[in-house]
């Protein structure tokens, strides 16, 4: 295998592949060691020192997994085997030595080159190519191209007044310092999302004083997290193959059972038996195991809220707070936006320690040298603010590439009037270029390492149908495209999620179109799709050699 690395003269040596792979997360890491199977000469670009993905970029304080153990891992056995969980939610620092034992097993690092950030990509239509460059000089080509960047990359940094003024410690959580000031100090938490849940949870237990600045109330669910032992999984691996063939014909790509129907099929005392069920197991169950017409029928979607208000409501003793984190009314329809999973959320902002900040009754103005002013015009003083602000999700990875295709127009420019993609995996004007976990796929509505192995082995039968049939190239068609993305925004507007601004519709990027950015249709369906375009190409443009 050739090295990647530049030349010590300090001139640099283009490196030639089959498949350059960008991104070495669960998508990357499966990508290449599906295609070291077809032989192909394949390597990978990461811009982290190590394997994980966004697991290598959130280090902040509670960085946790939401979806729960067995389903979160590879399914190849010969990782399985030998590897065992401390919980049923890993944390962060347990998932990264699980990457090493996969790297071990698999010996995939000897095709990576680390410390490789992307920062242009530009297609050679004449000769068959893409060509890469990183920020560190490094250069290669190839005839496939998979993007394996991943939905959470791209930080989101609001752009609050004289932010560059604060001199205490300001991070953002998906570059969290290896030594925050948290400790015995004044702290706010910016943001309400799954990553504020889980440093607000982790921050309020050490900080002197802790803000958090919370424009919409979140509606999380009790992860009821527990401890996993070694002879319980050791049983359970004789399941663990029909378990993950399951559940890549799921909609989630989670195991679990969901009831066909509706929920008014039931009385009332059914139904509040079922939900006492679902809500005992913890995790998802409670939304994912449960009926769906919550998703399209306000009367169900408010009855869910209630139940749910009814169970988080008392866990908070403080009134005020209770008002405003479980209100009457609910503050989006639920499971418009993603719900986080907690452990004890709510205790910890019930604390006399906690404040909360309404930020659409008194938003943020503007920031000090010592902390933040409100509009209500009172300077709250912080030694340290962390920005729990999000991702330019889906796509922030993508159209910050500097990826030209074959015309010379970047993925920026063809999407700045919204996502177009064939399959939620190829583009217009890119031929031989695959995206995995990428926009207008199910991305965001699945479990990810289910999903993300379900597709890329689809990209890898594209690669090699081309490769046996002796096609030069494919490329997605543009009429292909309009088809894809009014078919999810069709589907979208069946449901009650349009109602909602979230990073779901792109909503929490200014200037970002609004629009679904995930295939609703769940996995099997999908990969349903997909195999039936890979039998024919349709909707793509074939060039044969």
């Amino acid at each position: 295998m050739p090295s990647a690395q530049p030349l010590t003269n300090g001139h640099s040596h283009t490196n030639t592949y089959d498949v350059l792979i960008i991104g070495a997360g669960f998508g990357g890491c499966y990508s290449l060691y599906k295609l070291r199977e077809l032989g192909l000469n394949a390597h990978v670009f990461e811009a982290g020192s190590y394997l994980g993905g966004v697991w290598h970029w959130s280090t902040y304080p509670g960085a946790r997994v939401d979806s729960e153990i067995p389903y979160y891992q590879f399914s190849m056995p010969e990782v399985w085997r030998k590897w065992n969980w401390s919980e049923r939610f890993p944390g962060r620092e347990e998932i990264k030595v699980y990457f090493k034992h996969v790297d071990h097993t698999l010996r995939l690092s000897k095709d990576v080159t680390f410390d490789a950030t992307v920062n242009r990509v530009e297609r050679d239509e004449a000769r068959n190519r893409w060509k890469v460059w990183t920020e560190n000089g490094i250069e290669a080509e190839c005839t496939y191209l998979i993007c394996a960047t991943g939905s959470s990359y791209k930080p989101n940094f609001p752009n609050f007044k004289d932010m560059h003024k604060f001199k205490g410690q300001l991070v953002h959580s998906c570059r969290y310092p290896a030594n925050p000031n948290t400790k015995g100090t004044r702290v706010a938490v910016i943001g309400a999302g799954a990553t504020g849940v889980q440093c607000t949870q982790e921050i309020a237990k050490e900080a002197s004083q802790l803000t958090v600045y919370i424009r919409t109330a979140s509606i999380s669910l009790p992860m009821f997290q527990r401890p996993l032992t070694e002879f319980e999984q050791r049983t359970n691996k004789s399941m663990y193959a029909g378990l993950f063939a399951r559940c890549k014909q799921t909609k989630s790509g989670l195991g679990y059972d969901q009831p066909a129907g509706s929920v008014f099929d039931l009385n009332d005392e059914e139904r509040e038996e079922l939900w006492e069920h679902l809500w005992e197991r913890g995790g998802f169950n409670f939304n994912q195991a449960n009926y769906r017409d919550f998703l399209v029928d306000p009367k169900a979607n408010e009855m869910m809220y209630r139940f749910w208000a009814k169970k988080t409501g008392p866990r908070l003793k403080n009134l005020e707070k209770r008002a405003f984190l479980v209100p009457d009314k609910a503050p989006f329809a639920f499971g418009t936006k993603r719900s986080s999973l907690e452990q004890d959320y709510y205790e910890c902002l019930d604390q006399d320690n906690v404040d909360i900040v309404d930020l659409k009754a008194n938003p943020i103005e503007r920031f000090t040298e010592t902390g933040i002013v409100g509009r209500d015009g009172v300077e709250r003083h912080f030694d340290t603010i962390v920005l729990a602000t999000g991702f330019d999700a889906m796509t922030g990875s993508l159209t910050s590439m500097n990826l030209r295709g074959k015309d010379g127009l970047t993925i920026q420019e063809r999407w700045k009037d919204g996502v177009f993609t064939h399959l939620g995996m190829c583009i217009d004007g890119c031929p031989n270029l695959f995206m995995v976990y990428g926009p207008q796929a199910p991305t965001a509505f699945t479990n990810g390492p289910t999903f993300i192995e379900a597709q890329v082995e689809v990209v890898v039968d594209f690669i090699k149908k081309l490769r046996s049939e002796g096609i030069r190239s494919i490329e997605a068609q543009r009429e292909a495209e309009v088809q894809w993305k009014q078919a999810i925004q069709d589907a979208n507007n069946k449901t009650l999620l349009p109602l909602t601004d979230s990073w779901y519709m792109g909503a929490n990027i200014p200037g970002k179109p609004r629009e679904q950015l995930n295939y609703l249709g769940g996995i099997q369906q999908y990969i349903i799709d997909c195999r039936e375009a890979l039998e024919d190409l349709r909707g793509f443009t074939v060039v044969y050699n």
